[in-house]
């Protein structure tokens, strides 16, 4: 365990923003996890994890309690699952994208639509993770966790994990810190039904077709990456948390509504019926690159918010509210951010 004091919170995020941490600890081997809960123990309030830092937005002002920053990585056989398929216990550290691309080339189905999401493994369930058509809750089991409030170790199955369309029962609270999670995937080489049109237009099929894993992951990569939904330490929209709204639900007469006006209105996993908050950006008047606030745009390849030199957190959080007022004025539909803030917010 490596421990650095007033480390910038900028430099462990996607957005480049953030005040100075007051105490990280980064964990490479799971062993010292011990170690660790000792160094929280003498610090105030439970500490703050974080991975890779895609989809959060630091406060200004900086951390005052403990950050750990997960490095734990690994994966192995647990054993084996249903339909002839595997367990992977897989350490919460370990990046998304080497996952993914180890249950394609193992021919193992479950994940493939997930490429190109950035992150660590051990940050999936708390949003509940998923892209075109396919989500975490699909495939984990469990998970085992260091639970703060009772100072001990925990495992947790699937259900009680709470895992809703990008919610589940670690969104939104520090008490539970993820240590392995565990998922179910079924031996295939070929790939889930691929359901959103993009993709299948990229691969050339009719919704529903199953092709290569390899082709599926292939085509979503393709896909995400003219959205500027792949982080590429080169572009220029590079300063990103990928989604920053979630798809709203909407009415059955919003839906009506909405479709008459060619929104990608759709039923989703957890039976609720979204629209694209990307299409209520753009139809609410913001064009690709239209500049928000200080440092802060709209994409040029996606209705989706970006950081620029001399962005704040503060900036980047008025900037938010200037979209969801503007979607909610002219669509009628309220956004809602599906980002962690963290650090010390006043508000």
């Amino acid at each position: 365990m490596h421990v650095t004091h007033a480390l910038p919170l900028a430099s462990m995020t996607t957005l480049g923003i953030g005040g100075p941490a007051s105490v990280v600890a980064e964990l490479h081997d799971p062993a010292d996890f011990p170690d660790f809960a000792a160094l929280a123990a003498t610090r105030p309030g439970p500490p703050v994890t974080l991975g890779e830092g895609s989809n959060v937005l630091a406060a200004d002002a900086g951390c005052t309690p403990t950050v750990l920053r997960m490095a734990t990585k690994g994966v192995r056989v647990a054993g084996p699952a249903p339909d002839d398929g595997l367990l992977l216990e897989v350490q919460a550290g370990h990046p998304l994208g080497d996952l993914v691309a180890l249950t394609v080339a193992e021919g193992l189905t479950g994940m493939e639509m997930l490429t190109g999401i950035p992150g660590t493994t051990g940050a999936t369930p708390v949003q509940n993770v998923g892209a075109y058509g396919q989500e975490v809750a699909d495939t984990l089991r469990h998970v085992t966790a260091w639970d703060w409030q009772q100072g001990r170790q925990v495992t947790l199955d699937a259900a009680t994990c709470r895992l809703g369309h990008r919610t589940s029962l670690f969104k939104h609270t520090r008490r539970w810190t993820l240590l392995t999670l565990t998922f179910a995937l079924r031996r295939s080489t070929l790939s889930a039904p691929v359901s959103y049109g993009a993709v299948a237009a990229e691969l050339g099929v009719p919704r529903g077709t199953r092709v290569p894993l390899a082709e599926a992951a292939g085509a979503v990569l393709t896909v995400r990456r003219g959205k500027g939904m792949v982080l590429d330490p080169d572009a220029p929209d590079r300063r990103s948390v990928g989604s920053v709204f979630l798809s709203p639900e909407v009415t059955p007469a919003q839906a009506t509504a909405l479709r008459a006006h060619g929104a990608p209105v759709n039923r989703f996993p957890d039976g609720s019926t979204r629209v694209s908050a990307g299409w209520l950006i753009q139809h609410s008047g913001f064009t690709l690159g239209t500049p928000l606030t200080q440092g802060v745009r709209v994409s040029t390849l996606h209705p989706t918010l970006v950081a620029d030199e001399g962005a704040t957190a503060t900036a980047f959080a008025q900037a938010i509210t200037h979209v969801r007022t503007h979607v909610l004025h002219h669509t009628g539909v309220r956004l809602t951010s599906e980002i962690d803030y963290l650090g010390d917010w006043t508000e």
